[in-house]
């Protein structure tokens, strides 16, 4: 498995992470900022708006899941950086509903360096308050990060 060899390199990589998660389309739909601050840490954050509810008048497990996903895959994927992981797993534990502000996806990489990585997420609303949980298991796939148009590691943030 490719790694950072260096502080630079490391960082390098995780603004292109970070440029990557950008430029998925998914997330014009779900407005959403990725920061990664190091090796197996990435964190998320986005508004529960009344776009985002179900029926009755609350955000719909379909923000909290992508969120944790997202999360725990960057964490995950900040180890790896040759290969674009895949989600093969995600298990979701709902703890509260949440019906507007800000909400941060703090992810965290647990075990794994080879062929499966697993990383667990936790949703955190405006008031500090778990909101919800998951953990992932990833696998690296035969994509090459490289050649995915928004993944650039030499790449500028303008």
């Amino acid at each position: 498995m490719a790694s950072a060899s260096s502080a630079g390199g490391a960082d390098s990589h995780y603004r292109a992470l970070e440029r990557l998660y950008r430029s998925a389309p998914i997330n014009r739909l779900f407005p959403s900022r990725l920061q990664i601050a190091g090796e197996g840490q990435a964190e998320i954050r986005f508004a529960v708006t009344p776009e985002s509810y179900h029926a009755a008048g609350a955000a719909h497990g379909t923000i909290y899941f992508k969120m944790l996903d997202d999360a725990a895959f960057y964490a995950a994927n900040t180890l790896v950086t040759d290969r674009f992981l895949l989600t093969t797993a995600f298990t979701l534990l709902f703890t509260k509903p949440v019906t507007e502000g800000e909400v941060r996806a703090e992810g965290r990489w647990v075990s794994g360096r080879r062929r499966v990585l697993i990383a667990e997420a936790r949703l955190i609303d405006a008031a500090g308050e778990e909101i919800g949980r998951g953990t992932g298991t990833f696998m690296r796939s035969r994509i090459p990060l490289s050649s995915l148009a928004g993944y650039d590691a030499a790449g500028s943030d303008e």
